[in-house]
């Protein structure tokens, strides 16, 4: 069902309307407004999937209605409805956003196939929105421990906002997949996610990397170069093992987040950029603090929500699905038909001590389907599964 709000303040013009559209489909819901206000309110309280508005009413105008929904539910599509003389006022609500515009009095076809049109566009910017959230098969979060489950709630309140996150657990834990899950899920999804593993990166090019340097800054800048957080310029960036940084660079990192500006190395002129941040470490920050690795102001800079990463060991009771889950991929990537794995074989998987979580589990199950039977069995698990 499409539901439609028609604002207008002449009784006659909203009556033919509301009349149209209930005619015309039983797929529509049809509502209806006096007045800019009371239509405003009706918008707040309820969900519409086409608004119908006339420009000149008392109280608010069309071009304030527009801008107030532009305002708290921009995905909905507004069509004005303009008496002869607001045709400049109408051409000119499009610029603000309108879908299109109709004149007094309203020609039958036009006004129906506006709103078939609109109705449409709505169901695809919604389509589209849900698509754009989805992530991605390569880094789904698999687990239904309670552990894993809130880490998705924390993922979905969060995610809709630009708050810094900082991700915390053990190495191989999948602390990489929650950035991948934020930035996807994310508004910022269109834009660009850019991946820095600090730890990977000698303490003197970090600044470099970071934030980019011009020719001649060191010995081997040969020309100018932009840095990781440019390139992430509307979209997020991943510090990884940001334990790791240098205090030199944290201190950059520091400004960066305060001012939403970066400077190249060698040079001195400010560059702006609009970057959400997501760090992750293995690392205890608040011991690092202590013994003065870690800035302690930055910790708070990125540390505006904490997501703690279980290690595997904490959550054995996805295991199971964990296993399922590397035993279609590793089949679909190799090619082979899919293994299966004996009740025993899965509970002795449990059982195990998974220093190296989720990261070594893959690697075993990878081992175990090579060179285990078809059915994948205890003794097999007890044979290759040794570490």
């Amino acid at each position: 069902m499409s539901k439609i709000l028609v604002i207008e303040d002449e009784a006659a013009i909203r009556r033919v309307l509301v009349k149209i559209l209930s005619e015309e489909s039983d797929t529509y819901v049809v509502d209806q407004a006096e007045d800019g206000l009371s239509g405003i309110e009706k918008i707040k309280k309820e969900d519409f999937d086409l608004i119908l508005c006339d420009i000149k009413m008392p109280k608010m105008d069309g071009v304030e209605v527009l801008e107030a929904v532009k305002k708290i539910k921009p995905e909905i599509p507004i069509v004005m409805i303009s008496g002869h003389g607001d045709l400049d006022t109408a051409v000119n609500t499009m610029r603000l956003g309108a879908f299109d515009y109709i004149s007094k009095p309203p020609d039958l076809n036009r006004l129906l196939n506006t709103v078939r049109i609109a109705l449409d566009r709505k169901e695809l910017v919604v389509e589209n929105k849900m698509l754009k959230r989805k992530v991605s098969k390569n880094y789904e979060m698999i687990g239904n421990s309670k552990a894993i489950s809130h880490i998705k709630e924390m993922i979905e309140k969060v995610s809709a906002t630009d708050a810094r996150v900082l991700i915390t657990g053990p190495n191989g834990t999948g602390k990489e997949l929650v950035a991948h899950w934020l930035h996807q899920k994310s508004e910022r999804a269109k834009g660009p996610l850019i991946e820095v593993n600090c730890a990977a990166i000698p303490s003197e090019l970090i600044e470099s990397e970071l934030f980019g340097h011009v020719k001649g800054a060191f010995t081997s800048a040969v020309k100018d170069r932009a840095g990781k957080f440019e390139a992430a310029n509307g979209g997020t960036i991943f510090l990884d093992e940001v334990g790791d940084m240098s205090l030199s660079a944290q201190a950059k990192v520091l400004r960066a987040l305060q001012e939403s500006k970066i400077q190249r190395v060698g040079n001195d002129k400010d560059i702006k950029v609009n970057v959400r941040v997501v760090a992750a470490t293995n690392k205890n920050l608040k011991k690092e603090i202590e013994e003065g690795r870690f800035r302690e102001d930055l910790y708070h800079r990125l540390a505006v929500i904490l997501i703690q990463v279980p290690a595997l060991n904490d959550r054995r009771e996805d295991i199971p699905i964990l296993i399922e889950h590397f035993s279609n991929k590793i089949a679909n990537e190799q090619g082979t038909s899919k293994k299966s794995f004996s009740n025993k074989a899965v509970k002795l998987l449990q059982e195990y001590d998974w220093t190296g979580n989720i990261r070594e589990l893959r690697n075993v199950v990878e081992r175990l389907i090579i060179l285990g039977e078809q059915e994948v069995s205890e003794n097999d698990v007890k044979l290759f599964a040794s570490k």
